[in-house]
């Protein structure tokens, strides 16, 4: 089994959204290992020349935690997105060896970013989950293959609805964001559906 990965924004020495990476830790301890529950404000230890500034909190564990390192944080321009297609991709758990999503990135050509479809279906992106903009609300997929924290906060928060999005949805929209832990709906990418290359 490939080692498993948590990644925390580190902002001014503060760990964010903490809750509810204890909860993605603790589901794949529990799930894949049968162990209980532990605390990562417990486990992290944030160096002095870490407490100003944005970082990327990298954690890798499987049993116990092997390693964990903070690596300054450089955000992207995202202007545009190519859907790619693969209907075996999993991703339910936070892997480190992302080789499969890797291989999918690789065919965006001149995009900055993807869209993943699987069986007709919007998964994800890249580098996070998607939220689209119909009307006021954003609304994210049913189907992410990887249930991101910033898309549980807001979703926990009514600041994002759950759909069903097909492929052939995808021009009915009037926006396409990116969330992860880095973006939220106040800093997100926003790409017009007209970027998009299918």
């Amino acid at each position: 089994m490939s080692l498993l990965l948590e990644t925390i924004k580190l902002e001014n020495g503060k760990l964010v959204n903490l809750k509810y990476h204890n909860q993605r830790f603790n589901r794949a301890r529990r799930e894949l290992f049968s162990l209980p529950e532990l605390d990562l404000a417990d486990l992290i230890h944030i160096p002095e020349d870490c407490q100003n500034g944005t970082y990327r909190c990298r954690i890798l564990y499987e049993q116990k935690i092997l390693k964990v390192e903070f690596i300054p944080h450089h955000p992207r321009t995202i202007n545009s997105l190519r859907v790619v297609h693969d209907d075996t991709i999993e991703y339910s758990y936070k892997f480190a060896d992302r080789l499969h999503l890797q291989k999918l990135y690789n065919q965006r050509g001149d995009a900055d970013e993807i869209i993943i479809v699987k069986n007709g279906i919007v998964t994800d992106c890249f580098i996070g989950n998607l939220v689209f903009l119909e009307g006021k609300n954003w609304l994210t997929p049913t189907t992410p293959l990887l249930k991101g924290t910033q898309r549980q906060k807001l979703l926990d928060n009514g600041l994002i609805l759950e759909a069903k999005i097909t492929e052939k949805d995808l021009m009915k929209f009037q926006i396409v964001g990116i969330i992860n832990v880095f973006y939220n709906l106040e800093n997100l990418p926003l790409i017009p559906v007209g970027q998009i290359t299918t």
